[in-house]
């Protein structure tokens, strides 16, 4: 993990590289924005390629995310949690941390606004943050013996059927033990981080980021007596295919593969981790409170 260092903050973060959410209305100015307001700071300042692709911009330098290892000091995320998810996938294990700033909507991951972000950006340049490393899944799809996909997620690992099939049936095994056969519309497994996704829409408990564990939530399960478990985060989660037509697995809901019966899944903890660079006011409690309306009284603390 990082450590901050007032001292050393100008070196450490000297490279900045940039991200968008091209889509976003107005992100061309933000992005030329942020340039300016790094480079007053005195950082070299890049484009990543993607983003400058699709937005057309050639006014920066570019650099592609694969480039970023020992090349970029720090990554500015401007959009929302799935851009966060996007580069995140891409840059794990790479040592190389972001900041994530939100373009409207509290994020979960993306945790500074956009109004504020002329303050807080050159703090936490100037060594005033909060590291905070975040795990990720490793899943490898495997069809009679072969494996045809190996990927990773920062939120999630799920199963579930398409919107127009039935319901599917999953035989689930832990660490070599059979768990369960679950005829249901799907199962997520999830981490920490994304236990705040889909997984608390299926009935999931909210895991604090720093809980060390791995969480199955199924959706919509045929028996009621199917509920959410969080295992250790030293196990082997075996997913088999029994039946179901038109079954997907998705990663992060950002990308797919289909699925047939016979298919195995398996999904551990990643060796390989993230950091996110968070204000020195952040606080996860905080944000679930803003961002689940949750009721607020005044503090006697």
């Amino acid at each position: 993990m990082l450590s901050p260092s007032p001292n050393s903050s100008k070196k450490a973060f000297s490279r900045v590289a940039l991200v968008g959410k091209y889509q976003a209305a107005g992100i061309e100015k933000r992005l030329n924005d942020l340039s300016k307001l790094l480079r007053g700071l005195g950082c070299e300042v890049f484009l990543e390629a993607a983003t400058a692709q699709h937005l057309g911009l050639q006014e920066f330098s570019i650099k592609t995310a694969d480039d970023f290892a020992g090349a970029i000091d720090l990554v500015v995320v401007l959009g929302g949690d799935g851009t966060i998810l996007g580069i995140g996938r891409q840059l794990a294990g790479n040592d190389v941390p972001l900041v994530g700033i939100n373009m409207g909507r509290l994020g979960y991951m993306t945790d500074i606004p956009i109004q504020s972000v002329q303050v807080i950006l050159p703090k936490i340049l100037a060594g005033e943050y909060e590291a905070d490393t975040r795990t990720l899944l490793d899943a490898v799809v495997i069809r009679n013996g072969v494996e045809i996909n190996h990927a990773l997620a920062l939120n999630d690992v799920v199963v579930n059927r398409s919107g127009i099939s039935g319901m599917v049936e999953l035989a689930v095994h832990v660490n070599g033990s059979f768990m369960y056969n679950q005829r249901s519309d799907g199962l997520i497994v999830s981490t920490p981080t994304g236990s705040t996704a889909y997984a608390l829409s299926a009935g999931g408990p909210i895991l604090h980021p720093r809980v060390a564990g791995i969480l199955l939530a199924p959706i919509a399960p045929h028996s009621l007596s199917n509920r959410p478990i969080v295992l250790p985060e030293d196990s082997l989660t075996i997913i088999e295919v029994v039946d179901g037509r038109e079954v997907i697995i998705n990663f992060d809901m950002q990308s797919q593969t289909d699925l047939q019966t016979g298919d195995r899944i398996e999904v551990r903890q990643s060796q390989k981790t993230i950091t996110l660079l968070h204000p020195r006011s952040h606080s996860d409690y905080k944000t679930l409170r803003e961002k689940l309306h949750w009721n607020e009284y005044p503090s006697t603390f």
